[in-house]
């Protein structure tokens, strides 16, 4: 038996889950939290494994690696991650931090700063147990991409950021509902395999790994829109997505949609909801504020038998 242990704790952020290693992962140096995402990824990609894929996790898991923050006025500092690699960003699992932490006893009531690999973002827990994030400078940098998709024809959708790389369809497709799960997973997949193969990226080259297909609420009362997020490793995203709201949210500003103290409801495939709003910054971009509730649902210490074929996860290869 080895000594190597792993204490997590799972929460869901409106049907999402997230692990958050607290302790016994491994030494990652003392650089940026970007710095360490990459020392994570490419050194110890077994923690990533063991925590999110089968047998202890499964294809929806989003892994969050608790690690003392490199800004000194943050908290923390936090490493996201899923069933296939490091994540830039993730606000229901930075949602799903925040409760940790006041399970922990070691934050309350108020706002806290939290060092994130794309850069600090800061959460209010709520007295009522809600967490609002206020995300990374998120904006919107082409609209109506038109990308011609085999089996579904001419796609258009805008392309964003918002902590991570999103295109955006709206109203085209199988209707955003969960009885087309199935479908919706194969029009988002061949979305992003065109977008590869025709050289679409965001800035920078960088990959557009999360479509977002939105679609008219189930009941417009409660709800501005319904959407269907994929994600890197081909599993769907049980919330309504905080960076990919983000991104919606910067988009409707670009369109003159959504001004400064408007609030966006987003609702997800389980029509749970995140609230959106917004705070205008220069150069065409704004602050995205998202918010939303998250509840901590287990705790649990994880051993590494030397005996065990798979005490590292199972690879999605097999």
């Amino acid at each position: 038996m080895s000594t190597l242990s792993l204490h997590v704790i799972d929460s869901h952020t409106e049907g999402e889950p997230t692990r958050v290693v607290i302790s016994g992962g491994p030494d990652l140096g003392s650089g940026t939290i970007a710095e360490r995402a990459v020392i994570l990824r490419e050194q110890h990609d077994w923690l990533r494994s063991a925590v999110c894929n089968e047998p202890r996790g499964h294809e929806a898991m989003v892994g969050a690696l608790l690690c003392e923050p490199y800004e000194p006025d943050c908290c923390c500092g936090v490493i996201f991650f899923n069933n296939v690699s490091t994540l830039h960003m993730c606000i229901h699992g930075t949602i799903g931090l925040t409760v940790t932490l006041a399970h922990l006893g070691k934050i309350g009531p108020g706002i806290h700063r939290i060092d994130t690999p794309v850069g600090v973002v800061e959460t209010e827990l709520r007295p009522d147990g809600s967490v609002e994030v206020a995300n990374v400078p998120s904006f919107r940098t082409a609209a109506a991409v038109k990308v011609n998709v085999p089996g579904w024809g001419e796609v258009c959708g805008d392309i964003a950021w918002g902590g991570n790389w999103f295109f955006l369809v709206g109203n085209q497709g199988p209707a955003i509902q969960p009885s087309n799960i199935e479908d919706l997973t194969s029009f988002a997949c061949d979305i992003r395999n065109e977008l590869e193969k025709q050289g679409i990226t965001g800035d920078h080259g960088m990959e557009i790994d999360h479509i977002d297909l939105f679609g008219p609420p189930s009941d417009p009362t409660w709800a501005d829109s319904r959407n269907f997020l994929l994600c890197p490793g081909k599993a769907y995203d049980r919330s309504p997505c905080g960076t990919g709201t983000s991104a919606k949210l910067a988009c409707l500003h670009a369109d003159g949609k959504l001004k400064p103290g408007e609030i966006w409801r987003q609702a997800g495939i389980l029509d749970t909801i995140f609230c959106g709003r917004i705070e205008e910054i220069a150069e065409g971009k704004i602050i995205p504020y998202v918010s939303g509730r998250a509840w901590v649902n287990g705790e649990s210490t994880y051993f590494f038998d030397s005996t065990d074929p798979f005490r590292y996860g199972i690879p999605l290869s097999i």
